[in-house]
């Protein structure tokens, strides 16, 4: 191929910049040209409307930031079997033909990657870099490292003010149906509960956990002060397995809910309890914290750090997979495949599954939350402490260098 497309979609995060320069670089290194779809689907669907592109040569790449996050190359949230065009497959390839370009490399998440499907299907030469930061494809995704580091520092840093004010903190985060954002960054930053949508929360166990916690951190400090942090992703449910979402928010261009509410969810639960509960007015008391009718019980405050997480700068490790995903998207062109998601890249080799395969969701497994139970972690719901240990020994083969969590 001597004309090769890069475009984003979807959400922004980290990394994606290190996919749009890895894929431009490696262009350079085959002699062929790399040029920017700006504005994802949107982008392409419009292409046959542009003037001009902007080619990635090795100077303009040289522009490109790759620690950065977001993306130089643009985003939008288009779903192409949805825009009512019956010839919108024609007017995409006339718009490719317009510029010579012969492929695509495309990333983005489920969503983008069930466009990137489809357009295969339509005869489209593409290949998918995979990017979300919620890690729920079968793959490794560009963009979670970085976002499980910002939500973990913000975490850290909020127990300063929670400390300060013996306050019980609730930090809502990203993911959707998939708690690995909220689990892994709560892990980071010693959350004392995480709850998840893989757990439906049972908020009777969740405040008898903060409560102990909370209470016992306060007492035996010697100036009375402590806090409790609780990580919640946004697909929470709730015991009885029902989803807390905003109903007055819609849906979004793929016909997904737009989730939201589940910090305050907790914090109303949370303060109903402490509220109701007699003995939080002795420990009030006990504690030298009682005013009457102004100061009872603990408060519960609800912090939603929202596209903080996935702006700003990459981390290492998203810059490194995503500029090894974007190159070896452009060699597996070159190499005549197309309609997969790039894996990895190890022991020099691309590793790639076919794209329907890498899209489908992946939860947070039952038997890594048991794990971290074992560590004292509370996930909202009640745990038998008389279980057996869900763990046994393996001896491993050869280890991959990429993650795999």
């Amino acid at each position: 191929m001597k004309k090769i497309g890069v475009l984003t979609s979807g959400g922004d995060c980290g990394g994606l910049n290190g996919v749009v320069k890895g894929a431009a670089q490696m262009a350079q290194a085959y002699g062929a040209s790399c040029y920017v779809i700006p504005n994802g689907y949107a982008g392409l669907y419009n292409l046959i409307d542009f003037d001009s592109l902007v080619e990635l040569n090795a100077d303009r790449a040289d522009l490109v930031n790759a620690n950065d996050a977001g993306s130089e190359a643009g985003h939008s949230r288009v779903k192409v079997k949805k825009i009512a065009d019956e010839h919108k497959y024609d007017r995409i390839k006339k718009g490719l033909n317009k510029f010579g370009i012969e492929g695509l490399v495309i990333s983005g998440g489920d969503d983008s990657g069930s466009v990137m499907v489809d357009l295969s299907e339509q005869g489209i030469k593409c290949i998918h870099a995979p990017k979300t930061m919620d890690l729920d494809l079968q793959t490794y995704s560009v963009g979670f490292d970085s976002t499980v580091n910002r939500i973990a520092q913000f975490a850290q840093d909020m127990k300063t003010t929670g400390r300060t004010h013996n306050r019980i903190m609730v930090m809502e985060v990203f993911g959707r149906y998939a708690g690995h954002t909220a689990f892994r960054a709560g892990i980071a930053c010693d959350a004392d509960a995480i709850l998840i949508p893989e757990v439906p929360t049972d908020f009777d166990a969740l405040y008898a956990h903060c409560k102990k916690v909370f209470t016992h951190r306060i007492l035996t400090s010697d100036v009375k002060a402590g806090t409790y942090v609780i990580i919640v992703a946004e697909g929470l449910k709730n015991a009885d397995g029902s989803e807390l979402y905003d109903e007055s928010a819609g849906i979004d261009a793929f016909g997904h809910k737009k989730l939201a509410g589940a910090g305050a969810y907790v914090q109303k639960e949370l303060s109903k309890r402490f509220k109701a509960d007699p003995e939080i007015k002795e420990f009030m008391k006990k504690s030298k914290m009682f005013v009457e009718g102004i100061y009872e019980s603990p408060e519960v405050r609800t912090v939603v750090p929202g596209h903080l997480v996935r702006c700003g700068a990459s981390s290492v490790y998203d810059v490194n997979f995503g500029k090894e995903v974007g190159a070896g998207a452009v060699v597996l062109l070159q190499n005549g495949i197309s309609g997969v998601t790039v894996a990895g890249f190890s022991n020099g080799k691309i590793m790639y599954i076919p794209s329907k395969e890498a899209i489908k969701q992946r939860h947070v497994e039952a038997e890594t939350v048991a794990f971290y139970e074992k560590l004292g972690v509370c996930f909202g719901r009640q745990v038998n402490a008389q279980a057996p240990f869900p763990l046994f020994a393996e001896k491993v083969g050869k280890v991959e260098r990429y993650l795999s969590l």
